[in-house]
Parts: C-alpha cells; structure tokens; sequence
C-alpha cells in the first residue's frame, strides 16, 4: 500500500467524479486519473487498471454492477493488493460485484449530492467495508479528510435503510409535487400558494424542488434498484389507505380511531427524547426561515479566510450605529461562501447603504447583490 496512491475513478465526468478529484486532488494532494465514456481525453480503462492503486466506480446504480464485472475480467487478478470502492447508492449489488474481484473493497454513500462545499463536512458518508485489511489505515484517513459523519453498515442493513431514508422521502415528496400540479389548474401554481405557507409547507415544496432539479436518473434508480422499496411502497400505501377510509367514514369513532393509530400509537413508537430533538429542530429551522426570508439584510463574501475577517465586517456596523439582528453563514449557488446579516426592524436605510459601500471600498468584503 502506497502511502500516497494514484487514484483511479470510473466515471470521472459525473458529478460525483468531478468532485471526487478535486477533493482528492487538492484535498490529499493525490494523483487522479479517470475514464468516462461522456470525455474523449480521459484515459482508457487499461492506463486505470495499470497504474491505480485505488480504484473508484462512480457510474449510474443501475449500470455499475456490470461495469464492476467488466473490470473484474479485465483485471484478471492484477487488482490483488489494491483497493476498489464505489460510491452509489445501493450497495450490494455493487460491493459483491466488486468481492468477485481480488481487491479489498469498501462501498461508499456520501448521504448528499456533491457539494459546494470541498469536503462532506456536515454529512453523512455510510461507510460498509466488505474486504479490507492493509488498506485500512488509508480508509481511514480518506473518511477524516473527507471530514464527514461516518456510519458503518453491512451492504444488506444500509439498503433496507435507504428504502426508508431515500426511497420513502423521495415518493412522499413526488407524490405532492404530483397533486400540486394536478390542483394547479384550480388553486394555481406553487408562487400562488406560497403567500399561505407554513413553514412545514415551506420546507416540503424546497425537497421537491431538490429533488426536481437534479438528476432524474438518481431518484429514478433509488427507486427502482433497490429490492427492498417495493415492500416499503406497500407499507405507504397502507397507511394512505387506511386514512382515507378514515375521512371517508368521516365519524367520531373514525376520528377516535385516527387519533389512536396516526397519532398516539406513532408518538408512542418515536418516544419523549425523539420527538423532543425533532420537534426543537423544526423549531430551529423556522427560525432560520424567518431570517432567511426577512428583507432587511444584505449578505457579504469575505474574500480572506483569516481569524479576525468577522470582527471587521462587524465593526462596520457598529460604526455606522446598526443594529445586527441575526447573522449566518451560508453558500450561494455558485458554492461561494458569506454571511448574510440582518438588521432590526427600523435600522436606518441611509446608514445600510453608508455601511455597504464602506464594505465594498475598504475590500473587507463583497456586498453580494440580492
């Protein structure tokens, strides 16, 4: 095992190839060579097997056993000794496709689409490691580079979780995204139903727009290259079901009976600490939203990433006598970072202006435009 390895990824024009050589590149100081049949320059599948020492499929789910399979016959034994992961989101499938082959092998989730940000830090990354023995001290060196959340799970437990954690949230929201469209002709479309938001309301319509501006052919694999979301999809339904006979019956004992089963029995089965982490979270979120949403504020990238940058951007305001009424730090969709700052109800307009254009002259940061 090299101590610093040539990494080879399958799939180097993704997304999630992408990515993964500029983290691995930049990050680890590492060199990365790739094939992708979407780029004419990579290298060929041979110049991978040859020289990787690490070898990453980062391919569609339903195609990457069978890829897997034909690397394995390329091989013919000469990946003995060296390391071979994925990154799908279904794992057995992949992770025995790749046991058939001699490496040590770890299959791979990162809980997210590829980030802005350049590491996973704040995300989950499942972790199943199926064969590994000298390549792990260099697993675990790439997990904390990585700087994610680490869950380790067995191929078989992580996809009857994702069935729950993915397949079932991405059916739930795609099913509102299909009634929306379908009321839309009598209600409107969504900017007309946004002025009546709630922030649970708030929250569902931006994971479908999530998921409705990424790749089709991710969600449409998680659902159907998963053996265990069929199953879920019935247990769903039953409940949606088992609601609507409910309603329909419409009488005290229906109510009686939705109290009990929807309510009471699940509050029973989530407990008191559960439903107390959650509920504070949504709380915090709302509170989050209402910042996010307030228009008094402007948001700032600080070009210096240096201890001290903050204080200065806030002594402009306190300079120019503003009072600051929340602050975060945030991306914009271009992955650049800064802080959006927002001020009290009633802070001088004039002295806003005054303060952004001392931030733009003085090169403590940009005033993004909003």
């Amino acid at each position: 095992m090299s101590a610093a390895p040539v990494v080879g990824i399958v799939g180097s024009a993704g997304a999630y190839g992408r990515w993964l050589r500029g983290f691995l590149q930049q990050r680890m100081g590492l060199e990365v060579i790739g094939h992708d049949p979407a780029d004419p320059h990579s290298e060929d599948p041979e110049q991978l097997l040859q020289r990787a020492d690490v070898l990453i499929f980062s391919a569609p789910i339903r195609h990457t056993p069978a890829l897997i399979a034909d690397y394995v016959a390329r091989s013919a034994g000469r990946e003995a000794g060296r390391l071979w992961l994925d990154v799908t989101s279904v794992k057995s499938a992949p992770v025995a496709a790749m046991l058939a082959s001699q490496a040590e092998v770890v299959g791979l989730h990162p809980m997210t689409a590829p980030p802005k940000a350049p590491t996973l830090k704040g995300r989950v990354l499942v972790v199943c490691q199926a064969r590994v023995s000298r390549w792990q001290p260099w697993v675990q060196q790439l997990c904390a580079a990585l700087e994610a959340e680490c869950v380790h799970a067995t191929p078989e437990h992580h996809d009857q979780v994702m069935a729950l954690v993915q397949a079932m949230v991405h059916a739930t929201h795609l099913a509102q995204a299909g009634v929306l469209r379908e009321y839309a002709p009598l209600l409107g479309a969504l900017p007309a139903l946004m002025p009546y938001r709630s922030a649970s309301f708030e929250l569902d319509t931006a994971i479908i727009a999530r998921i409705l501006s990424l790749n089709p052919a991710i969600y449409e694999d998680i659902q159907f290259g998963n053996p265990h979301v069929a199953p879920m999809l019935d247990r769903l339904l039953a409940q949606l079901q088992h609601l609507r006979a409910q309603v329909g019956q419409g009488d005290d004992a229906a109510r009686a009976a939705f109290r009990q089963h929807m309510l009471l029995d699940n509050r029973d089965s989530q407990g008191e600490t559960v439903l107390a982490e959650g509920n504070y979270t949504f709380e915090r979120v709302g509170y989050l939203l209402a910042d996010l949403t307030e228009r008094n504020a402007i948001s700032v990238h600080l070009p210096e990433d240096r201890p001290g940058s903050l204080r200065e951007l806030l002594h402009v305001f306190e300079r120019h006598a503003v009072s600051l009424a929340s602050i975060h730090s945030s991306r914009t969709p271009g992955g650049e970072v800064h802080f959006r700052v927002g001020f009290v109800a009633g802070s001088d307009a004039a002295a806003l202006q005054r303060a952004a254009e001392e931030i733009d002259r003085s090169g403590i940061g940009r005033v993004l435009p909003r």
